[in-house]
């Protein structure tokens, strides 16, 4: 998808969040948020013959930038509003925030969560001391039930992104930036809900006007693109993906706002190149980041960022990953790095085609990983067996070879 320029001088909307309600957000959070580094990828650097820098925000506590803004919400609250508890509603980073900041503070914190969320995440958050509820099968049931809960006993309902306070906290990830890396032209933010990226293009806006802001979506929940192409804040159908911590389908009116008055460009990337992101991460800065927080990464190495200046520095938004998961995200990620490769052939059903299979591989310097025999599925002829066979290879031109070599030894592949 084409990047989509913003509208920096249209209709400026009004009650925009100020850097100085930022610093002072800074101050309230001090004592429990972490400042993340930023750290120089000599790696990626070289790689994309650009200046890259990371703002490792998988590093925070919590595993993500969400515990600014909550603890700015629960360090605000008077006497009543803590009596009477806290509710939100998250697929996992935005409860774990909320249930720390809650736990930092005495509070109690009722969290509602998709019956689809990550284990690892529904288990931090009730480590954390919250209660968890979960309800329906998304974001947006799962903040209706909060709502819900919050209406009828007066719990204080935080919303992920959709509450001036939250992103507000946000943005004090923007300041981090622009003071420990002065020279940054470009920041690079993932885009899901819009709160990071919304108060963190205000206090980067505010502090360096001349500063060029990315927001990158996963495409399949494009929310900001299509809105800013509408010209409003326009729901998405729900689909499936890898990223589901920035997988909003409803956009935030407040985000919109800001998105629309400080955000130059707005790109996405798909699945795929999200998980080659959070392999090389992992292979080349030895950091774990989920892929909703590497979609920056994806951006910058699938071309999406070539028209905005070095330095270039990439949010990594979070790094809470299910375990189970990261292996299928690292197969899946050297398979779009062309590093694995998957070949369906056809083999007469006969004693030694097998061996002669390996043989073809192994001669051409690839390295099986496993096979699956399948003979009675529908489509293969009697006398033949239908074989998916799992290759590591040493990049995209490798696994053409390999599957050269193999169609020359009369294998369909």
């Amino acid at each position: 998808m084409e990047q989509i320029p913003g509208n920096m001088v249209h209709q400026m909307p009004r009650n925009l969040i100020s850097l100085d309600d930022i610093r002072a957000a800074q101050k309230r959070i001090a004592a429990t948020a972490l400042v993340t580094p930023s750290i120089h990828s000599t790696s990626f650097s070289r790689m994309t013959g650009r200046d890259v820098w990371f703002k490792a925000e998988n590093l925070q506590r919590t595993g993500s930038f969400k515990i600014r803004g909550a603890m700015n919400v629960l360090s605000q609250l008077d006497a009543e509003a803590r009596a009477s508890g806290v509710v939100a509603a998250s697929a996992g980073n935005h409860a774990q925030g909320v249930a720390l900041a809650a736990q930092s503070t005495g509070v109690l914190a009722t969290v509602f969560m998709p019956e689809t969320a990550p284990l690892p995440k529904v288990q931090a958050t009730k480590e954390y001391g919250a209660e968890v509820r979960l309800t329906g099968t998304s974001l947006e049931e799962a903040v209706v039930a909060a709502r819900a809960f919050a209406d009828e006993g007066g719990a204080r309902f935080i919303h992920p992104y959709d509450d001036a306070t939250i992103v507000t906290g946000q943005g004090t990830l923007g300041i981090e930036i622009a003071e420990q890396i002065p020279e940054a032209s470009t920041i690079v933010i993932p885009v899901g809900g819009g709160g990071l990226m919304a108060g963190s293009a205000a206090a980067l806006k505010a502090m360096r006007p001349d500063i060029r802001i990315a927001g990158i979506e996963i495409v399949t929940a494009k929310t900001y693109s299509v809105s800013r192409e509408k010209g409003r804040p326009t729901p998405v159908p729900p689909r499936p993906t890898v990223a589901d911590g920035i997988a909003v389908h409803e956009p935030s009116e407040l985000a919109f706002q800001h998105i629309e008055a400080f955000v130059d460009e707005l790109a996405t990337v798909d699945d795929p190149q999200a998980m080659q992101a959070v392999a090389l991460l992992l292979e080349r800065t030895k950091l774990m980041v989920e892929a909703s927080g590497a979609v920056g990464l994806a951006a910058l190495l699938a071309g999406k960022l070539e028209d905005l200046p070095d330095p270039l520095v990439i949010v990594l938004s979070g790094g809470n990953i299910d375990l189970l998961l990261l292996n299928r995200v690292i197969r899946g990620g050297l398979a779009a790095a062309g590093r694995f490769a998957w070949y369906r052939v056809r083999i007469p059903d006969v004693p030694g085609q097998l061996a002669g299979l390996l043989e073809v591989i192994a001669s051409n310097e690839g390295n099986v990983v496993s096979v699956e025999h399948y003979r009675e599925e529908g489509g293969v002829p009697v006398g033949f067996t239908e074989v998916l066979i799992a290759v590591e290879t040493r990049g995209p031109e490798h696994a053409a070879e390999l599957k050269d070599a193999l169609r020359e030894h009369g294998l369909v592949a």
